[in-house]
């Protein structure tokens, strides 16, 4: 699909992964329409392109959902990318924490994309984009809440692409792997594993266009060694368990959640 004169709702634009997804469909010409919870910075990166279109809304909140979609209008191109962390013993969250993760990380985007599909499938055009992540491919230390999330999404994903096979309307799903200059490990302050390959939220914007233009069903956006634990851990999970203990990944995940753990349910 062309993403020249297309109008595009992103959810979550004012984090690290949006900004950068915001600026790369401004330069491939979509008309945006940007979505996230803190109005100053939304604002802010509504002027920084040009003057976007956008709306306050907590992906959390059912009322800010029908909201955005009531608002929204007519759009070509949905690009689900708010989300929570949720990397922790999964005693340590409270019910609202937990529904807080799965209604920003699954229910939010599965509502958005039942709301926009029927006048996209009408139309005979349109692409449904959900942001994902590796967690959402692989088992880790500590992430039981967090790939339960992300496990969903890409499940609901590659579901409705089938069901929309035919129709016009394309679903692509994006996996970031750890991303070293914005998003949720960055802003944790752990330290990279050593070995561990890492991207750029540029990475995963040019995905996004890449997998829009060309309706690739997914794109994994990690190094070959992550890519490769991707293929053990659907082969053979208990493989994959062994290895991660022995490359220390719960000591990185404690680490991950020990910078995360005043932010959970924000």
């Amino acid at each position: 699909m062309d993403i020249q004169g297309k109008r595009v709702l992103l959810t979550g634009a004012t984090g690290g992964i949006g900004q950068a997804i915001a600026r790369e469909l401004k330069q491939q010409g979509a008309i945006l329409l940007i979505s996230a919870r803190q109005e100053a910075a939304l604002k802010a990166l509504a002027d920084e392109l040009g003057g976007a279109e956008y709306i306050v809304a907590d992906m959390a909140r059912d009322e800010d959902l029908k909201k955005l979609l009531a608002s929204a209008g007519h759009v070509d191109i949905l690009i689900a990318n708010a989300g929570l962390p949720g990397t922790d013993e999964i005693t340590a969250y409270s019910w609202p924490e937990i529904d807080s993760c799965l209604d920003v990380n699954l229910r939010a985007p599965i509502l958005l994309a039942q709301g926009l599909m029927p006048s996209m499938v009408e139309r005979g055009e349109g692409h449904l984009l959900f942001i994902s992540s590796v967690a959402g491919k692989v088992a880790s230390p500590l992430s039981a809440l967090y790939s339960a999330s992300k496990f969903g999404l890409r499940g609901f994903a590659d579901c409705l692409r089938m069901d929309l096979h035919g129709t016009g309307v394309g679903v692509s799903t994006i996996y970031p792997g750890m991303i070293s200059d914005a998003g949720m490990y960055a802003a944790s302050g752990a330290s990279v594993p050593p070995g561990a390959p890492t991207n750029t939220t540029q990475d995963v914007a040019k995905a996004v266009s890449k997998a829009i233009i060309r309706n690739r069903a997914s794109i994994d956006v990690t190094g070959l060694v992550i890519k490769f634990g991707i293929h053990l851990a659907h082969f053979s999970p208990g493989l994959n368990g062994a290895l991660q203990r022995l490359a220390g990944a719960r000591a990185a995940a404690k680490e991950f959640a020990d910078g995360h753990r005043n932010k959970k349910g924000l």
